[in-house]
């Protein structure tokens, strides 16, 4: 029944939060999106004590049953984990837990969390390594499907379905993050169950201090055991001792597999019996528990395709230009505030409905989201981006604040505007300027008659992009937005 239970949870835990990073149209984030936020590190980078509050004291009473059931990534171990017990049957072993790489591994995260050395904590950090695969990997597969689909229903004169585009060129280092973390993890979990969890994850170390205590456990009669060893050779954690009847709480992440295959009822997942953290041995992990608590205060505290080709004219594709200061979404208040809490999900751009947001390759903000114009631009209707954010590093805006909030202003380059270049009329930045910052003024003040050009007011402008993206020259636009390392509502 315990396993039964936890796999029905962590099914539907794991299909919700796929789903957040698969889809496109903005519906399933409306019913799932706490789901993101109820994430650990999300949560303690959001400073949402509540959820912080609330996963501690679940994995105090019922141990690390957030690694089994509430993390995205430990459930797809478990899947890849059940595919490895398909080729061969009772396949683990016990081992020592290997306290020194765990520890090691956990200061290095903290320090980089604390000292905003984001692509180091976001390497480790478990819900952005799911996200980075299913963004990259899982969305693209989910995309091609639609796009299948919408064919096929075109065909037959049905709007049912709609086609999007897969935007593969533009993730090309997450995307290498992403698959690299598959070949590493996905043979690991294959061939040995949870290795990940209980070497390298910083969140399983961190609840592992707190499981030690737990009042419900696996727990031995030693009576009815017949030293069969399946529940050692079933443990996917490596936890189990069945010479000493053992469990080491640290590392079980109560998954129900040692309970279920056990066939004398010798394993029984229930009260503690108060005597201690091995089956009555004393404990010796409270000074361990507390400083790994510490150390996580110390982490709480310091933290529809756009085209204007006017035909059937083949047109150059938009060349990003080189910003000298990146464009944080809005929300993100400002680029410190955006390093100190974003993990690199993805959950954002996945989310983006323009194919404004992409992950940022610049190795200060690797895998960051950052914004640039060419395949659309940030609507001021749209603020789909902070209301997703589980971290806190884009911040929830309303549509009013969104549409006022300034994110950069607009820069113009005489040289590459058509009016100059080509001695016609154009105006495209101007007519589409959703504030109004851009007026056309004739280039020669002297000469009414004479071509007119661009003239921007930064005081009004936003810096959403649409005069950079609808700008008709190729390949670099006449017009492009230049970040403000500090957002301000105008």
């Amino acid at each position: 029944m315990l396993k039964r239970i936890r796999t029905i949870l962590a099914a539907v835990m794991f299909i919700g939060i796929t789903l957040l990073f698969l889809d496109f149209t903005g519906t399933a984030h409306r019913w799932l999106s706490w789901m993101a936020k109820v994430q650990f590190l999300p949560a303690v980078l959001a400073l949402n004590v509540l959820v912080v509050v609330a996963l501690l004291a679940l994995t105090f009473v019922f141990g690390r049953i957030y690694c089994s059931v509430i993390c995205p990534l430990g459930v797809f171990q478990d899947a890849i984990a059940w595919l490895g017990k398909k080729v061969k049957k009772h396949r683990y072993s016990y081992s020592k837990a290997l306290s020194w790489l765990r520890y090691t591994m956990l200061g290095i995260f903290l320090v980089a969390l604390v000292a905003g050395v984001g692509s180091i904590f976001q390497l480790l950090e478990p819900y952005s390594a799911f996200g980075r695969i299913a963004t990259t990997i899982f969305q693209p597969i989910w995309k091609l499907a639609n796009n299948g689909l919408a064919a096929i229903a075109e065909s037959i004169d049905s709007y049912a379905f709609y086609s999007v585009d897969v935007l593969l060129p533009s993730f090309g280092m997450v995307l290498a993050v992403a698959g690299i973390t598959c070949l590493v993890l996905i043979p690991l979990a294959f061939a040995n169950g949870r290795t990940y969890c209980n070497t390298i994850c910083p969140v399983g170390t961190v609840l592992s201090f707190v499981s030690r205590f737990s009042l419900l456990k696996v727990r031995f009669d030693a009576e009815k055991c017949r030293s069969c060893s399946l529940c050692t050779k079933n443990c996917k954690t490596s936890c189990i001792d069945f010479k000493t009847h053992t469990v080491d709480y640290s590392r079980c992440v109560v998954c129900g597999n040692c309970v279920d295959s056990c066939k004398f009822g010798a394993l029984k997942y229930g009260w503690s019996s108060g005597k201690g953290g091995q089956n009555g041995k004393p404990d010796a992990g409270k000074r361990s528990f507390l400083l790994g608590s510490a150390m996580a205060a110390t982490a709480v505290m310091a933290q529809e395709k756009k085209k204007v080709d006017g035909g059937y004219a083949v047109i150059e594709d938009k060349v990003a230009p080189t910003r000298q200061t990146p464009l944080a979404p809005p929300g993100a208040q400002s680029l410190s505030n955006l390093e100190k809490h974003c993990t690199g999900c993805q959950l954002c751009v996945s989310e983006c409905p323009n194919g404004v947001l992409r992950p940022s390759t610049d190795l200060m903000h690797l895998m960051m989201p950052t914004m640039s114009y060419e395949k659309g631009y940030c609507r001021p209707e749209c603020n789909r981006c902070s209301s997703v954010c589980p971290t806190g590093a884009i911040k929830p805006l309303s549509i009013e604040v969104k549409a006022s909030t300034q994110i950069g202003h607009a820069v113009w380059i005489k040289k590459n505007c058509i009016p100059l270049v080509d001695d016609v009329a154009c105006g495209n930045c101007a007519r589409h300027c959703p504030t109004g910052a851009i007026e056309m003024v004739p280039s020669d003040p002297n000469d009414e008659e004479s071509v007119r050009i661009p003239a921007i007011n930064e005081a009004r402008c936003i810096g959403c992009g649409a005069c950079e993206n609808l700008c008709p020259a190729r390949p670099f636009s006449a017009i492009y937005v230049e970040g403000h390392e500090v957002q301000k509502e105008v």
